[in-house]
């Protein structure tokens, strides 16, 4: 079928559009994935702590574990950005429903330490 210079520019725009949206959902599931990745990190050291009875190597972990929460609490931020981001696309493609986008990327809340276990 033969496409006129309308058909073929319509393409590369939907092809545009999509390879954004992929984009922007990829970024956002590596984000998350990073996110859970330091609260992984964050749990393990808690544990440990709560096994423990070092005081010595306690101190270094409340630490560790105070510059975790501060790390995961900037990705948080991070991941609500390519989360509007994502949304953004959506609604400049015209889909308006995000619901679903809700569903699948939920963002957990902020973390706090405030030293006691």
């Amino acid at each position: 079928m033969l496409q006129t210079g309308f058909d073929r520019t319509e393409e590369e725009l939907l092809k545009e559009r999509a390879e954004a949206l992929c984009h922007a959902g990829s970024e956002l599931q590596g984000s998350l994935q990073k996110l859970r990745n330091i609260e992984e990190d964050i749990e393990t050291k808690i544990g440990i702590l709560k096994k423990g009875d070092n005081t010595s190597t306690n101190e270094g972990l409340f630490e560790e574990i105070s510059e975790g929460i501060k790390r995961y609490n900037e990705k948080r931020e991070y991941v609500k950005l390519r989360y509007y981001y994502l949304v953004v696309i959506r609604e400049a493609i015209g889909f308006r429903n995000h619901k679903w986008i809700e569903k699948i990327y939920k963002i957990p809340g902020k973390k706090k330490f405030d030293g006691q276990i």
